[in-house]
């Protein structure tokens, strides 16, 4: 092994060391509530510019949160777009939607972080842009978003895109809530991830189809 890669293997080690101990302390206390300092105490770096050195601002490190996580996510959105084709049903693109984050959940070593992490950035007016941005970034999302609207067509626009935050909220929420219980070990009212999705889809897809009322 050449020098060179024995240093890019450290920095690497390092640069994933920080993002885990980031994301789980801005889980715990909030993104603004949580120093460099900190962040570089906790993965265990003797130098507490760690975290600039390789990151930058703290928005950069974010977004670096973000993409680490939705990776595996995308990955398993193509493969739940590949399960329903081209569906007419809203049911179907709402699974799209909902499920592959909890498959993935259920797939780490417990406990995780991600969700209670996902929250505090969408709650905090600064950040949630960069998470709304890597989302709507990914192909596999656009193809779940288009074929949802091509279910509802007589969907007036603006009741389109208040429907859209109410099932953001309610996804990012629920999985946030779900998680913290679990870390905490109270109870949770679905035994698993996946019947967590379950409730989730039933509700989002009785959202989406709810009667629209006129003003």
């Amino acid at each position: 092994m050449t020098g060179r890669t024995v240093r890019e293997e450290r920095i690497n080690a390092t640069r994933q060391a920080i993002l885990l101990a980031a994301e789980r302390l801005f889980a715990e206390h909030g993104v603004l509530a949580v120093s460099n300092r900190q962040i570089s105490e906790a993965a265990e770096q003797g130098n507490n510019t760690a975290v600039s050195y390789h990151f930058g601002t703290k928005a950069d490190l974010v977004r670096a949160i973000v993409r680490k996580r939705n990776e595996p996510v995308e990955g398993l959105r193509i493969e739940w777009l590949k399960e329903i084709g081209d569906s007419p049903r809203v049911r179907d693109w709402v699974t799209c939607l909902v499920r592959p984050s909890a498959d993935n959940l259920a797939e780490l070593d417990s406990p995780t972080w991600f969700a209670r992490f996902s929250a505090q950035v969408m709650t905090e007016p600064s950040l949630r842009d960069i998470a709304v941005e890597e989302s709507l970034s990914s192909p596999a999302m656009h193809r779940i978003l288009d074929g949802l609207h091509r279910c509802l067509p007589e969907l007036p626009d603006e009741v389109r895109a208040e429907r859209a935050d109410m099932a953001r909220q309610l996804i990012v929420h629920t999985y946030a809530e779900r998680e913290r219980a679990l870390a905490e070990g109270t109870p949770t009212p679905r035994a698993s991830w996946q019947e967590a999705a379950t409730g989730l889809i039933d509700a989002i897809t009785g959202l989406w189809l709810a009667h629209v009322t006129e003003s």
